[in-house]
């Protein structure tokens, strides 16, 4: 039985309590018409206790046979009212001492299962939140579900367009509820984790409005907010790397959570003293400015990205056939695979440059391609940012993408899964991001593209 299950049917067995003190009353001033009218309604509340006791425990489970043994004394007290010498004392003890039994049931004998839910809006970003996921699903006592949410596209001036919705997209190991069958509004499950934290402050994507966080956390007892990206360590004291990343701290998601999990010690403290500062440049009063608060809410537990890189194994993953013609040499022997990654930022920094440093880029895998395979994953998000902000850029990066996709001499990844190409490959060429972050816990190499310089990059 859930936590909130639980305490309706103490709140419920308290308004026995004191409807038994009520009827005490009605019999001490010879009411006995109104004592019996009390009597009957006990006995229907007493009913509606145990019909949500055998529904979530089962039918004969020993609660219930309490509830049925204080319906009987309800019973015999109401026929005892039509006597001529009525005890009021004697009823209200024995009505007492079966309520007593039934409370100490509830609380002893009810095992307690707490609700979490995930509400993950893109699939590629669903390994923040994986790891915890699969640990809450092992847990006998919990039950654990994942509920991919829709999202929309923002057009360029701020109004939704088209929405997405990427359940089908997860690992098949992962178990997914119909965010439509899914009401956390009626459930109100223990515990709900989120990756998103903008609400509708996002300038490309936004999720639908009643997964706004400041919704969800009317409807949980604990909201938690993991990021869905990795951040280069920084040092406590280095403050101007840290005006660079302080913008992920203040927004909606963690102003409205009561747990964000960092990637590290070190972050934690960064985000404990942006947050603080922060909180007192908005007028935030309350525990928004209490230490003491902030070092619970903010947790340097480390990423479940992480995670979910240390435990992807090569020999395990499921290559697609039309990549295995790409990756394997006419002997049958595997050529290096480069894992290229090209994020938002750097297209946006560097516009058509950039576009001109990737075609550089192509040209030169191209010509080693009987050696080397070059898979490409661009960033998932960059398609709805550079139609949103710079639509001439979409049409001359989406004539790039078509060519090298028509070509086929590479191969080009847009599955949500970021951890098969981490895993796949052997190298990392690319832009710096969240991603590098995560390629540095496989030990493998790792060289940063410079958009100024077309020099050598096939010597990884």
């Amino acid at each position: 039985m859930r936590k909130a299950q639980k305490q309706e049917i103490m709140e419920m067995l308290h308004t026995l309590q004191e409807a038994h003190d009520e009827i005490k009353k009605d019999i001490d001033k010879k009411d006995y018409v109104l004592a019996q009218d009390i009597l009957s309604q006990c006995q229907e509340c007493a009913i509606t206790i145990g019909t949500a006791i055998e529904k979530f425990e089962g039918e004969g489970f020993v609660t219930v046979s309490h509830v049925e043994a204080y319906c009987d004394t309800v019973f015999a007290c109401y026929e005892e009212l039509n006597a001529d010498d009525v005890n009021a004392n004697k009823i209200y003890k024995n009505l007492r001492k079966q309520l007593v039994r039934i409370e100490n049931s509830v609380k002893n004998d009810i095992p307690l299962r707490k609700e979490v839910v995930f509400f993950p809006y893109k699939a590629s970003m669903w390994d923040a939140l994986e790891s915890v996921y699969l640990a809450a699903k092992e847990d006998p006592d919990c039950d654990a579900y994942c509920v991919p949410i829709p999202y929309y596209d923002k057009t360029p001036d701020g109004r939704l367009g088209a929405m997405h919705y990427e359940g089908k997209e997860y690992p098949k190991n992962i178990e997914i509820t119909d965010w439509q069958a899914y009401h956390f509004e009626e459930r109100r499950p223990d515990v709900i984790y989120i990756h998103n934290p903008y609400d509708n402050y996002n300038l490309v994507t936004c999720v639908h409005s009643r997964y706004f966080s400041n919704n969800l956390k009317k409807y949980t007892d604990e909201l938690i907010y993991i990021p869905y990206f990795i951040l280069s360590e920084i040092e406590p004291e280095d403050q101007e790397r840290i005006d660079s990343i302080k913008h992920f701290i203040w927004t909606p998601g963690v102003i409205n959570a009561d747990k964000v999990i960092v990637q590290s010690e070190k972050m934690k403290q960064i985000y404990v003293n942006e947050y603080f500062k922060a909180a007192k440049e908005n007028g935030l009063q309350g525990y928004h400015i209490d230490r003491k608060y902030l070092e619970k809410k903010f947790l340097g537990l480390g990423s479940p990205k992480l995670d979910k890189v240390a435990n992807t194994r090569r020999n395990e993953l499921e290559v697609p056939e039309e990549w295995l013609k790409i990756i394997q040499k006419p002997d049958g022997s595997r050529k290096k695979i480069i894992f290229y990654n090209t994020s938002v930022g750097a297209l946006l920094q560097h516009n058509e440059k950039m576009l001109a440093k990737m075609e550089y880029v192509f040209g030169v895998f191209q010509e080693n391609r009987d050696e080397v395979a070059l898979l490409w994953r661009p960033h998932p998000l960059i398609k709805a940012t550079v139609e949103s902000m710079r639509p001439q850029l979409w049409r001359e990066y989406d004539r790039l993408v078509r060519n090298y996709r028509e070509e086929g001499w590479g191969i080009y990844d847009d599955t949500s899964d970021i951890d098969r190409a981490i895993a796949l490959s052997d190298a990392y060429y690319g832009d710096g991001s969240s991603v590098v972050q995560m390629y540095q816990q496989t030990g493998k190499p790792i060289m940063m593209q410079n958009v100024d310089i077309a020099g050598k990059i096939d010597s990884i």
